[in-house]
């Protein structure tokens, strides 16, 4: 049995390009990956080299739920809900997903990282701030202090939420998207790449961007 302290071998789930990103932050980090497990050919990707290749999802199950845990690799797209899916199942069969946090990112020891969420390299999560279960906090991003980030989010590369921004649950925010402070963005809403946020944004709500005309 592992004690308390021990960092629990890692499984993970996907083999695309946001499990890539997971897994070199994990290598890097010297962490033991027992397996990824995905459908796709993995083998073009070099970060996955000399790592075990497993096919079906429920492969997962030949490891037990009290010696691994899971990394799921799956990344978040507007309205779709394979990655909740695929979490709620794993956890009901009592299983436990890790927060990966690169080690590059700058995160303050006063913010709260919930489990399953994921910071990737130079990420600035500011003091106050709390990051939602399951949430993909993507390179460059930075979340102000006291923002409240809700679960199964996925705030794009370089984007910037100023102070005291609120997210519900499974609300998409697009590349170098600016979300001035004080904004709620209610559950389901899709905030468009480069877009500039100045107003709450209701449930389902897309909010799209200026776009440029090329002729």
């Amino acid at each position: 049995m592992l004690n308390s302290f021990e960092l629990k071998p890692l499984v993970v789930i996907g083999g695309g390009g946001h499990a890539s990103v997971l897994v070199d932050i994990l290598r890097a980090q010297q962490r033991e990956i027992l397996a990824i497990v995905s459908p796709e050919d993995i083998s073009q990707r070099r970060v996955f080299s000399g790592l075990t290749h497993l096919k079906n999802d429920d492969d997962v199950l030949s490891f037990s739920p009290d010696s691994v845990n899971l990394v799921n690799g799956v990344g978040i797209l507007p309205k779709s809900g394979l990655k909740r899916k695929l979490n709620e199942y794993f956890i009901s069969l009592g299983y436990s997903f890790e927060t990966v946090i690169s080690d590059s990112a700058q995160v303050s020891s006063f913010a709260e990282i919930k489990q399953g969420a994921q910071i990737f390299s130079g990420s600035i999560i500011q003091t106050g701030a709390v990051i939602g279960a399951h949430t993909i906090i993507n390179s460059g991003v930075i979340i102000e202090h006291d923002s409240m980030i809700g679960s199964y989010n996925h705030i794009a590369p370089k984007a910037i939420l100023c102070g005291q921004v609120t997210t519900h649950n499974n609300v998409y925010i697009g590349a170098s998207a600016t979300i001035i402070q004080n904004i709620t963005l209610e559950q389901g809403s899709i905030v468009g790449a480069g877009a500039i946020v100045t107003k709450n944004i209701s449930s389902e709500q897309i909010c799209y961007p200026n776009r440029s005309v090329l002729k």
